[in-house]
Order: C-alpha cells, then sequence, then structure tokens
C-alpha cells in the first residue's frame, strides 16, 4: 500500500491503523480537518464512493502485513457508527484474523443511537471485539456543543453524553475528547468528563499540521 491521490479506506500514523469507511457525518463541525484539507499523512480521505466490508477486510489484511500495528481505528472523514453493520463486521473479522494482539477502538462523535434507532450500538460494538470509544464532546452545554459541532438534529449534546453512559454500562473502555481552542471552555468540558467519570483527552488545534 502507498500514499498517493486516490482514496484510502485504510490509512497509518505512528503505530496505529485507520479505517475510513465513511464521510457521512451528523455534525458539521466548523474546525474540522475535512473542510480545509483532502487527508492527513500524506493519505487521501475524500471518498469517491463507500467502500463494502470486504474492501475495507481486504485493504485491512494488506496493511495488517506490513508491520505490527497497536490499534486499528475506526476513524476517517465521517462518523462510523453511521454505517454500523460495517463496523461490526469489520470489528469481528479483525478480532478472528488477529485475536487480542491488537485493540480495536472507535472515534465517535457519540450519535451512534441517534443514527441507529432501535439498536444496542454500545453492546453491539463491545460483542463485535471493539474495546474502546474516544468521544468527542467539544461543547459544554447544548449551546455551545450546537454552535461548534452544528448538529444535523436537536439535542446534540444530549445524544453524546447517553452514548458515553451507554458505552460505559456495556464495558468499553470510554474517553472524551475535545479540541483545544478559544470557542471550547475547556475547564467546563472537563467538569462535563468528571461527571460521566471517564477521562479527558485534549487535542490541539492545529489546521495545517498536516
Amino acid at each position: 500500500m502507498s500514499r498517493g491521490e486516490k482514496p484510502s479506506i485504510v490509512y497509518w500514523l505512528d503505530d496505529n491503523l485507520y479505517l475510513n469507511i465513511t464521510n457521512r457525518c451528523s455534525n458539521n463541525c466548523w474546525f474540522c480537518f475535512r473542510n480545509f484539507k483532502q487527508g492527513v499523512g500524506g493519505f487521501n480521505l475524500k471518498l469517491e464512493r463507500e467502500p463494502t466490508a470486504a474492501e475495507v477486510k481486504a485493504a485491512l489484511e494488506s496493511a495488517l502485513a506490513l508491520r505490527r500495528w497497536r490499534e486499528v481505528v475506526f476513524c476517517g472523514f465521517g462518523e462510523p457508527t453511521a454505517r454500523l453493520d460495517v463496523l461490526l463486521e469489520v470489528a469481528r473479522w479483525i478480532r478472528e484474523r488477529c485475536g487480542g494482539t491488537i485493540t480495536i477502538r472507535v472515534n465517535t462523535n457519540g450519535h451512534g443511537y441517534v443514527l441507529n434507532k432501535g439498536r444496542e450500538v454500545a453492546q453491539e460494538m463491545r460483542d463485535a471485539g471493539v474495546s474502546k470509544v474516544s468521544v468527542s464532546l467539544n461543547g459544554h452545554d447544548e449551546a455551545s456543543y450546537a454552535e461548534n459541532c452544528r448538529p444535523m438534529f436537536a439535542g446534540g449534546l444530549s445524544a453524546v453524553l447517553d452514548f458515553v453512559k451507554k458505552a460505559k454500562a456495556a464495558g468499553l473502555d470510554v474517553e472524551v475528547s475535545a479540541v483545544r481552542m478559544p470557542e471550547v471552555d475547556m475547564e467546563k468540558v472537563r467538569e462535563v468528563a468528571e461527571a460521566l467519570g471517564v477521562q479527558l483527552r485534549v487535542r490541539e488545534y492545529i489546521p495545517c499540521f498536516w
């Protein structure tokens, strides 16, 4: 596999493999990389179409052969739970292919239950082999969350908080993340994380890093 202009389903940064299974997202965050970049780390993440589960597994098989990886992370230019069934099928394949030698993580905006009505999203991910989730939390109340993340539905923050609680209840290792920028009151976000009983990971906002 090589970096180039062709859209990448699988890409890597440091010791982690990342899976770019969709460009659809229920948020339209003004600060999102996809608003001003084609991709990250030299990889083009602007998909021409959504890959099938078989295509994701084939690309992943090639990447797994390159070296020993620490984690496989569902994280691309979209919200991975928008394609929950593909996520679950690929996670099960990774678990069968790699056993417990590699961690499976999902980076999510926390809208999985809104996008998959009636599904037990967190438990289904846990059963498929996902062990960790990192949930974006770029606001401390509905107003700040709506201003920063511009969700496609009302109650965006409530959906995120509900996801975090259900993910914890399902036995997943849960953290929330927030981007350091003036529009995010990090101390108030930290208070929300503490109330939820999860760790906060602060990410730096560097638009031209890649």
